[in-house]
C-alpha cells in the first residue's frame, strides 16, 4: 500500500495571484455598501468584519500549504533523504518556515487593527484603518513570493515522483551505467523505461511491478553509479545511493562481463567493494549480463578472480540469513536481456531470496508469539487396535457424486470430432436430434420394403405439380372474393356501358400507377399551384373532353370543380345535393355504386390518435405516447418563456429591483 501520494498537494499560487484571490473573495463575500449616516458601531462592525475575513482566508490558504507539504522528519527516511537530495532540505525547511512566519504576522496585524477599529471615530478613520490592515497583509505575502514560487516548483516535481512503497516486497537493481538495468526491468515488468546505447539514460528512479507465487513485487530501476568519492557524486547517483541505503529490498548488482558498457570488470568490482556496506542484511545477487557477447567462462583469469571475490561477499548475505556456506545457488547468475536467456531465473531467484528473508524476520519478531499461541493442532493417540474409519452419511456421498456428475464437461461436436479421427474422417450424425417416442429408434435404417410392399411405390412423383394446381385454384378463389367488392358488375351493363367502364378502369389504373411513381403516399405530396402546372395536365376543359368522349355529361363535374377552386363556403351550396361528380347518365342498379356515389357535406375528421400513413408510427398507442412526450418537453421551454427550441435570448442579468438600494450587514450573495 502506497503511503505517500504527493500528487494531491494543492497548487501554490504566486504572490500576485495569492493577493488577488484573497481580496476578490473578501469583496464577494462581505457587504460592500456603507453610508456615513450609519451609527458608528455599525461602521466599526462593517470594517472589522472585512479585516477579520481577510485574515481568516490568508490563514486557511497558508495553513493548507504548510499541512499538505510533507515534513521531512515525520516521513519515511527514504523519502526524507530523497527530498533532501533533490531539493536541499535546508532550503525546503526555510521556505516552509517563511510561510509559517507570514501566517503568524498576518494574524498579529489583523489583531492589532481590529483593536484600533474598535476606537474608530468616523467613517473615514475606519476606512483608512481597513485599507492599512489589508495593505500590510498583502505586503507580507509579496515578501514571501520567492518562497511560494520555490514551493510550487517543488510541488510540480514531487507530483512526477514515482509512487514507491518503502515497506512492501522490493527488488532493487543497481550497477554501472549502461550495463542492462533498464532492459531487465522492461522484460520482467510492464514498465517502459527508455533504453539507449549511452550512459546515464536513466536519470531518476523508475518503478515496475511483477508477480511471483501470487504475490506482487515492486521492482526499482536506479540510475547508474560511478566509482568515485561520496562528495563528488551528483544528484542522479545520490538517488541510487538513497534507495540502497533505506529500502529493505533484494539487491541485484548488474555486471557487464563483455565490457561493452565502457567500463572494465575491475572498475565494476571496485564500485561493488566501495558500496558493499549498503548491502548489509539484504539478499544480494550478482548478475552477469550480456552473455550473448561474452560468456562467463570465456573471460580472463584475473577477471574471473574478481567475480569470485564478489561472489564471496554475496555469500555472506546468505550466511547472514541463516543459510549454509556451501549453498551458492542463486548468488551468481548469468543472463542476456537481448536473447532473454536466464531473465526469468534471475527474477525467480531474487523473489525467492527476498521472500525467505521476510519470512525469517517475521518468525524472529515478537508478533509471531502472539499468533502461535492461538494455534493448536490436536493429534489423538490410539487407545486400542480397532480401526475406526470415517463415517460419511450415504446422503452426503450421493450429493457429492451428483455434484461431480454435474461438473463433468458436456461433450461438444468438436470434442467428438477430435475423438473420432478429426475433420474429414468424422461425420456428424443428424439422427441423434430426432424427437421419437423411443430413443432407440433414432439410428434405425429407413426400410425400402415394408409389409411386403415397396416403399417407393407409395411416393407420388407428381406431388409438386398437384401443389401448383392447388395454389392456382386458391388464387382464383381469392380473386373471385375480391371481385365481389367491385363497384360495377360488367354483366349488368350494355355493350356500350361495358366499353365505357373498361375505359374508366384503364384510366384509373394509369392514374394509380402515376401516383405510385410520384409519391408513396398522398399526404407526402405537396399541392402544386396552378401557375406551376406547366404541362396543363389538370384542367376542367381536358376533363370535359374526356368525359364527353366517354358519353357522359361533364357539366356537373366542371361546375363543382370551379366552386371548390373559389374556396370553401360557410353554408352548403344549393347545387350540392344527392348528385355528385361521379353521377352518370346510366342506370346504377348496383347498391354499392349508389352508396358510394352519394356526396358528404365535408370530409370526416380524424381522431388525434389515428395513424396516417407516412407519419412513421407503428400504431395509435405509439403516436399518442409521442405526442405526450412532445408536450412534456415543451413545458420547461414554456416556463422559461422561450419562443421555441432556438430561442437563446439572455434576459437582463442585473434586474434593478435586486441590485439597487441600501444593503445591510449580512449575506449578500442571495436575498
Amino acid at each position: 500500500m502506497v503511503q505517500y501520494n504527493f500528487k494531491k498537494i494543492t497548487v501554490v499560487p504566486n504572490g500576485k495571484d495569492f493577493v488577488d484571490i484573497i481580496l476578490s473573495r473578501t469583496q464577494r463575500k462581505t457587504p460592500t455598501v456603507v453610508h456615513k449616516g450609519y451609527a458608528i458601531s455599525r461602521l466599526r462592525q462593517f470594517y472589522m468584519r472585512k479585516v477579520k475575513y481577510t485574515q481568516q482566508n490568508f490563514h486557511e490558504k497558508l495553513s493548507t500549504i504548510i499541512d499538505e507539504f510533507p515534513r521531512l522528519d515525520d516521513i519515511h527516511p527514504f523519502y526524507g533523504d530523497l527530498l533532501h537530495v533533490l531539493y536541499n532540505k535546508d532550503h525546503y525547511k526555510l521556505a516552509l518556515g517563511q510561510i509559517n512566519t507570514a501566517r503568524n504576522l498576518i494574524s498579529k496585524i489583523a489583531k492589532d487593527y481590529v483593536k484600533l477599529l474598535k476606537y474608530g471615530d468616523s467613517l473615514y478613520r475606519c476606512k483608512c484603518l481597513k485599507v492599512a490592515a489589508l495593505g500590510r497583509m498583502c505586503t507580507v505575502i509579496k515578501r514571501i513570493a520567492p518562497s511560494l514560487a520555490y514551493l510550487e516548483q517543488i510541488r510540480q516535481h514531487m507530483a512526477r515522483l514515482p509512487s514507491i512503497d518503502p515497506n512492501t516486497r522490493t527488488i532493487l537493481i543497481c550497477g554501472y551505467p549502461n550495463v542492462g538495468k533498464s532492459s531487465f526491468i522492461n522484460k520482467i515488468t510492464r514498465a517502459d523505461v527508455d533504453v539507449q546505447p549511452y550512459a546515464f539514460t536513466t536519470k531518476s528512479l523508475f518503478v515496475g511491478h511483477t508477480d511471483y507465487k501470487y504475490l506482487r513485487y515492486q521492482v526499482i530501476d536506479t540510475p547508474g553509479i560511478l566509482d568515485r568519492p561520496f562528495e563528488d557524486r551528483n544528484i542522479i547517483e545520490m538517488c541510487s545511493i538513497t534507495a540502497l541505503a533505506h529500502l529493505r529490498a533484494a539487491v541485484l548488482f548488474f555486471l557487464d562481463i563483455s565490457g561493452s558498457c565502457g567500463y572494465s570488470i575491475a572498475q565494476q568490482a571496485a564500485l561493488f567493494h566501495s558500496i558493499k556496506s549498503l548491502f548489509l542484511n539484504k539478499p544480494l545477487i550478482i548478475v552477469c549480463n550480456k552473455t550473448d557477447l561474452q560468456s562467463l567462462e570465456g573471460i580472463s583469469e584475473e577477471d574471473k578472480m574478481l567475480v569470485m571475490e564478489m561472489k564471496a561477499e554475496a555469500m555472506k548475505t546468505v550466511i547472514g540469513q541463516g543459510g549454509e556456506p556451501t549453498d551458492d545457488v542463486g548468488v551468481l547468475l548469468t543472463m542476456s536481456t537481448l536473447t532473454e536467456e536466464g531473465v526469468i531465473a534471475v527474477k525467480n531467484a531474487a523473489c525467492e531470496r527476498l521472500l525467505d528473508q521476510r519470512v525469517e524476520l517475521k518468525m524472529k519478531s515478537k508478533k509471531i508469539n502472539d499468533c502461535l499461541n492461538r494455534f493448536h493442532v490436536a493429534i489423538p493417540k490410539p487407545r486400542d487396535q480397532k480401526e475406526r474409519p470415517p463415517c460419511i452419511p450415504q446422503a452426503v456421498l450421493e450429493a457429492k457424486a451428483k455434484e461431480a456428475a454435474e461438473k463433468e464437461k458436456r461433450k461438444t461436436e468438436r470434442d467428438l470430432e477430435d475423438e473420432n479421427g478429426g475433420a474429414g474422417v468424422y461425420s456428424a450424425s443428424l439422427k441423434k436430434n430426432y424427437i421419437l417416442a423411443n430413443d432407440e429408434w433414432k439410428e434405425d435404417i429407413m426400410p425400402e420394403i415394408m409389409d411386403g410392399h415397396n416403399v417407393y411405390d407409395f411416393i407420388d412423383p407428381d406431388i409438386l405439380h398437384r401443389l401448383e394446381e392447388l395454389e392456382q385454384e386458391d388464387g382464383l378463389r381469392q380473386a373471385e372474393e375480391d371481385d365481389d367488392d367491385f363497384e360495377i358488375d360488367g354483366k349488368e351493363l350494355t355493350p356500350e356501358e361495358q366499353k365505357a367502364l373498361a375505359e374508366i378502369r384503364k384510366k384509373k389504373s394509369l392514374l394509380i400507377q402515376q401516383h405510385r411513381v410520384k409519391k408513396s403516399t398522398a399526404e407526402s405530396r405537396p399541392i402544386v399551384p396552378r401557375k406551376f402546372d406547366k404541362d396543363r395536365r389538370f384542367t376542367t376543359e381536358r376533363m370535359g373532353r374526356q368525359l364527353s368522349s366517354l358519353g357522359l355529361d361533364p357539366t356537373l363535374a366542371i361546375n363543382r370543380a370551379r366552386s371548390q377552386s373559389r374556396g370553401r363556403k360557410r353554408e352548403r351550396s344549393p347545387d350540392r345535393g344527392a348528385d355528385d361528380v361521379m353521377d352518370m347518365d346510366v342506370d346504377t342498379p348496383n347498391k354499392k355504386l349508389r352508396i358510394r356515389s352519394r356526396s358528404r357535406s365535408r370530409s370526416k375528421s380524424r381522431p388525434p390518435g389515428e395513424v396516417v400513413p407516412g407519419e412513421g408510427f407503428k400504431d395509435s398507442t405509439q403516436k399518442i405516447k409521442a405526442v405526450k412526450l412532445a408536450k412534456k418537453s415543451a413545458n420547461k421551454r414554456n416556463k422559461d418563456a422561450r419562443r421555441g427550441e432556438a430561442d437563446r435570448v439572455i434576459p437582463t442579468l442585473k434586474p434593478k429591483h435586486l441590485f439597487s438600494g441600501k444593503r445591510s450587514t449580512g449575506k449578500t450573495d442571495r436575498r
